[in-house]
């Protein structure tokens, strides 16, 4: 094999200082000054001041290598605002590896201003921008910090199916076409709540993933449309004050390691009854900042005791029969409180649910509970949101597994994205997700959904209904 040719990165330059070094990267900007020429240079590591005399024509976001010598900037020449600024490198010789055209959009600003639309359309573009750049590496940083957290914790990382089935779970599900068996249809998992309690029957005790949960609601600020990513928590034989202890130690942890610049406004967290919190602060996830403006201020808190049910209307989601009175409050799998048990048979409306939020700066950053394990309460629980005999088979094998012996288990499941957009202090989480869906449903850079072909849908068994005139 033949001698490959070592790459220096721009950071590395500060500590080779009169020495010969290969840079490769991205042209951040170019200044002409007639014969000579700088050029900032920038690639994964930070940007470094090239400077050069009759260098090739050469455009901004060009992609070139770059042969020189790192020299120390004089004094009174020492850029403070990037970490290179003590060095600058003597450009012995320039090539062009890609030429770029010029940019669809500006990518030296913070991008607030520029529309959505363009923005996703360039993706890959928008993505070069300083802030952007840096939303992905802290994103990767803290995935990194939960991950290693809980390895050293025993928990067991598993992926579950994203092919799964449709039940009524709540919001409404993504269908995919069954090609092996046409006219059934398989659907992405809203979360992957029945396969976490599935596998604490298997007896893995501690499980845990960063999971892609797909539902098809209407798009908010603090919501993508379509798909986000939890860290999905599982675990046996824990109280709902296990569960919650351990999150605040994980947060504290991960806030102090990453984001040492942000201070946490009280520990241990507070925790407000759900009815409390509507009282005092009109909200299920009040805003506990004493000063709302400092972004370096995280305000944790936790909402407990919400009522296990709400009363179901007749366009709710979850009716079965159509003549339930109720809805659940979280979701059907969630525990009644142990001092409630006797209310689902006299009054359902005053059940407390075993639920937990967790609420930051303002938002649900993430939710949980301890969940029913036992068959009977589960099969009440649905008889009391109004499902049919066929809706409650489409859960026969949750009731039959709680039947082999299942532990009591509960859990949480922090909302990546959320969570990101709270801390860093932006205004959508789609600030911090890689190429995320628009507000009108359209995904980034590959203008997705798009119509399949006739014979797609005809090896499908799928007829397309012709639009009304």
């Amino acid at each position: 094999m033949g001698k490959t040719d070592t790459r220096t990165l721009v950071a590395e330059t500060v500590e080779k200082v009169d020495e010969n070094v290969i840079l490769k990267g991205w042209i951040d900007s170019i200044r002409d000054h007639g014969k000579i020429t700088f050029i900032d240079l920038r690639d994964r590591s930070g940007i470094v001041q090239c400077v050069g005399q009759d260098l090739p024509s050469v455009t901004s976001e060009s992609v070139v290598e770059i042969q020189g010598k790192v020299s120390k900037r004089p004094e009174g020449l020492i850029n403070k605002n990037i970490k290179t600024g003590t060095v600058e490198i003597q450009v012995g010789k320039l090539e062009v590896i890609t030429k770029a055209q010029e940019l669809p959009l500006p990518i030296s600003s913070d991008g607030y201003s520029i529309d959505e639309n363009i923005r996703n359309k360039w993706r890959y573009l928008d993505l070069r921008r300083t802030r952007m750049n840096t939303n992905m590496k802290v994103r990767s940083k803290v995935a990194n910090f939960m991950r290693n957290w809980l390895n050293d914790r025993d928990f067991v990382e598993i992926e579950t199916p994203i092919l799964t089935k449709t039940t009524p779970e709540g919001a409404r599900d993504f269908l995919v076409p069954s090609r092996l068996q046409p006219g059934n249809f398989y659907a992405l998992p809203q979360s992957p709540q029945q396969y976490k309690q599935l596998l604490m029957v298997a007896g893995i005790e501690r499980y845990y993933q960063f999971a892609r949960c797909f539902r098809d609601e209407d798009p908010r600020a603090d919501r993508a449309y379509g798909e986000f990513t939890q860290l999905d928590i599982e675990m046996s034989f824990v109280t709902q004050e296990d569960i919650l202890q351990m999150a605040e130690i994980l947060f504290t942890e991960l806030v102090k390691k990453i984001f040492p610049e942000k201070k946490i406004s009280k520990s241990p967290w507070p925790r407000l009854s759900h009815r409390e919190a509507m009282e005092k602060y009109r909200s299920d996830k009040p805003d506990l900042r004493k000063n709302k403006n400092d972004k370096d201020e995280l305000a944790f808190a936790w909402v407990l005791d919400f009522p296990l049910f709400t009363e179901q209307s007749e366009e709710d989601y979850f009716h079965g029969s159509g003549v339930a009175k109720f809805a659940p409050s979280h979701h059907m799998f969630t525990a009644p409180h142990p001092d409630d048990i006797e209310l689902l048979e006299k009054d359902p409306m005053k059940v407390r649910g075993l639920q937990h939020d967790l609420v930051l700066n303002g938002y649900e950053v993430g939710g949980g509970s301890i969940r029913i394990h036992q068959p009977e309460v589960q099969s009440k629980v649905f008889d009391l949101i109004g499902f049919t005999k066929d809706q409650k088979k489409q859960f026969s094998h949750m009731l039959n597994a709680f039947t082999y012996g299942v532990p009591p288990h509960g859990g949480i499941a922090p909302g990546l994205d959320r969570f990101l957009m709270a801390i860093l202090g932006e205004p959508s989480v789609r600030e911090v997700m890689a190429f995320p869906t628009s507000a009108s449903g359209q995904t980034a850079v590959l203008d997705a959904p798009s119509k399949a072909t006739e014979s797609q849908l005809k090896e499908l068994a799928i007829k397309v209904a012709a639009d009304e005139e």
